[in-house]
């Protein structure tokens, strides 16, 4: 009786031991992978822009004289711009995830497929600079780390982004840099690369930073290379040497910022 006591005694522990061990398999199995360096600089710099609240929020803007809107819930998003045009009818483009459709005097117009690919990108665009950096955690891109630079002797983490083709859009190709101060990881910085529209090179500068609604909002200088078909990786040599020619300035007005 005492040895098969024994025997029993020593199973029961022999089914605890496993058992503590299965936990302990368990729970490395559900902890999470250790953040990519250029993942936690991307993230940062979300979180300081206070962007992270974007996946549910609203907010219009002027640009330009023409009124865009923003609403994004959950995934399911509605973009929309308003003009006056040369006779002075009322454009209004409104695109979500079904599509673009153009309203002129609250009619449905209709309009080629080359023009509504041309509309969807000129309303995109807006709205994709203005989120930024947000859209960088976007599905479709592809983060790359390229290390420090510095430029106007301030410190920086440069980050190259490019795109898968499937969700990367018509501009799947197109490529971006991106610097992040190394100390607030402020997006003082870009510069892109795109081939729609006869394609270019363009380098922009951060201006005029302050927040509405706890979210910080710039605008930029927006430049340009004299050759287009530079390497884009150098373009920073050129803007700090004062070879890049500036073009415009991207400016933002009347902005309302409402998080959900």
């Amino acid at each position: 009786m005492k040895y098969l006591s024994l025997l029993l005694t020593l199973f029961i522990l022999s089914v605890l031991v496993a058992c503590s061990g299965n936990q302990d398999n368990n729970s490395e199995e559900v902890q999470e992978e250790p953040k990519s360096e250029v993942q936690r600089i991307v993230d940062s710099s979300i979180a300081f822009h206070g962007m992270e609240g974007l996946g549910n929020a609203e907010f219009t803007l002027t640009f330009r004289d023409i009124d865009y809107t923003y609403k994004n819930e959950n995934g399911m998003y509605e973009y929309s711009r308003t003009q006056i045009d040369s006779t002075g009818a009322t454009v209004y483009d409104v695109m979500n995830n079904d599509g673009l459709i153009r309203y002129i005097n609250n009619e449905e117009a209709e309009i080629t497929e080359e023009r509504r690919a041309a509309y969807t990108r000129s309303v995109n665009s807006v709205i994709y600079f203005f989120r930024l950096p947000y859209g960088l955690n976007d599905a479709a891109v592809i983060k790359e780390y390229l290390g420090e630079a510095e430029i106007k002797g301030k410190a920086y983490h440069e980050v190259k982004i490019t795109f898968v083709q499937e969700g990367g859009g018509e501009d799947f190709d197109d490529v971006f840099l991106y610097w992040f101060d190394k100390e607030d990881y402020s997006m003082d910085y870009m510069a892109y690369l795109y081939h729609t529209d006869g394609g270019g090179l363009r380098f922009r500068e951060a201006i005029n930073s302050r927040r509405v609604n706890g979210m910080l909002v710039q605008d930029y200088i927006n430049m340009k290379p004299e050759d287009e078909s530079i390497d884009i990786m150098t373009i920073n040599e050129l803007y700090e040497n004062g070879e890049l020619k500036v073009l415009s300035e991207i400016i933002n007005e009347d902005i309302v910022i409402t998080k959900n």
